[in-house]
Order: structure tokens, then C-alpha cells, then sequence
């Protein structure tokens, strides 16, 4: 059986803050060929973080919206990290690993795809990026405007008719919870020629779980998870 590609879950999520530049530096010295990452568009800018509040992961309190970039670039992410922006992420991993990027929030499938096609111009490459989302109607905004680049939807669930959704979607991935996987699920999505990806795998036996149903990639916290044996 093929190993399947690990994606560096919002970086090396296990040794560094998450979704900061020294997480993902971290995941590709550990090896990572892939990165997650999230997005919010921002009073102009994509900002790289989860959450839509800045508690949990920042020393700033309250919504993202309710702040300007400046203020949002004045936090603290971890460790003395900032909070990231897209293009300073495009900049630290060109050429040396490909990025998933996340949509999080309205308005953000249209405003990358512009971006893309502007200021992130000669960072990417179709071969290099995915763009996912469980917002699937700003996933279809998104690729409606630049279809070259693969797309994924993202799922908590079993839809009743199994992966027809992200077929209509003309996604070329799903990307499931690994609450939610049924060998059936990953049948049809294989036989719509669509990948399917799995979040998150943390632990060996998840891996070698994952390796007998014959997923396409996992996303974990710990890009070394490769590397160990399973309990």
C-alpha cells in the first residue's frame, strides 16, 4: 500500500504555535512536502489563524472584524509570533513545500482568487496549492474564478449520497473528518475520481487505520507521525 501524503495540520502544530511562520518553518524541517493553513480576509489582508476571535491562539481578545490589520499584526500568536499574512507564508515556503490554504469566513473565495491573480502572482503554482473550505458556496466562488487550481470540500459528515456533493461542487478532493469515514464514502469518491483526505491523524494506529482503507492524504498535528510505530 502507498503511504498516504501527510499534510502539516495549521504547521507543525505539535512543536510550534499554530499557523505562525515558526510552525511552519517546523513542519519543513521535519520533512513536511504539504501545509495547512487558514485564512480570514481582514480590512484588506488574509490573515493566517483558526479562529474568527483572536482568544484561544493570540493574547488579543474579541472577533477578528472588530480590529484593523494594524492591531491584528500587534498581537502576540505564541512564543512572541505574530499572526501571519498569506503572502508572508507564499514568500517562506515557495518552492519548498506546497500549501492547502484553508477559506474560513464570508467573502474570502472570491477575494483570494483575486489576489491570487495579482499581488500573490509567481508564489504558486496550480501544482503547489489547494484551496479547501467547509464554506462550500465560497469554495464554488473560488474556483468558478480560477478553475487551474484544485479545490477540496471539506465535511463533518456521511451526506446521504455520499460524494456527490463535492462532484457538483467540481471539487477534485474531499477532505473528511476522521469522525466521519466509511469504507463506502471513500469508495465513491474514488470511483468519482475525486481524492479523499482525511483530518486529523494523530497517532500510529489512526495512520495504519487510514493506510488499509486507502486514503490519498491525512492531515495531522505532528509531520513525524510517519516515522512511528504504531501502539
Amino acid at each position: 500500500m502507498n503511504q498516504p501524503i501527510l499534510f502539516a495540520h495549521r504547521g507543525a502544530k505539535a512543536h510550534a504555535p499554530e499557523n505562525t511562520l515558526a510552525a511552519f518553518s517546523k513542519a519543513m524541517e521535519l520533512g513536511a512536502g504539504w501545509i495547512e493553513l487558514d485564512v480570514h480576509h481582514v480590512d484588506g489582508e488574509f490573515f493566517v489563524i483558526h479562529d474568527d476571535r483572536l482568544d484561544r491562539t493570540t493574547d488579543g481578545t474579541g472577533f477578528l472584524w472588530e480590529h484593523s490589520a494594524a492591531a491584528l499584526r500587534s498581537f502576540d500568536a505564541g512564543q512572541g509570533e505574530k499572526i501571519p499574512l498569506l503572502s508572508e507564508v507564499f514568500e517562506l515556503t515557495h518552492g519548498r513545500a506546497g500549501l492547502n490554504v484553508e477559506l474560513k469566513g464570508s467573502n474570502t473565495g472570491e477575494a483570494l482568487a483575486h489576489a491570487l491573480s495579482s499581488d500573490l502572482q509567481g508564489l504558486w503554482s496550480p501544482e503547489s496549492l489547494i484551496v479547501s473550505s467547509f464554506r462550500h458556496h465560497e469554495l464554488h466562488k473560488f474556483h468558478k474564478l480560477l478553475p487551474d487550481v484544485p479545490t477540496a470540500a471539506l465535511t463533518m459528515a456521511v451526506p446521504l449520497d455520499l460524494a456527490r456533493f463535492a462532484e457538483e461542487l467540481e471539487a477534485s478532493a474531499i477532505h473528511a473528518s476522521i469522525e466521519f469515514i466509511e469504507p463506502d464514502f471513500i469508495a465513491d469518491a474514488h470511483a468519482r475520481g475525486l481524492k479523499f483526505r482525511v483530518y486529523t491523524v494523530n497517532y500510529p494506529d489512526q495512520l495504519d487505520w487510514m493506510l488499509r482503507l486507502g486514503v490519498d492524504g491525512v492531515f495531522t498535528d505532528d509531520p513525524t507521525l510517519h516515522s512511528l510505530e504504531p501502539k
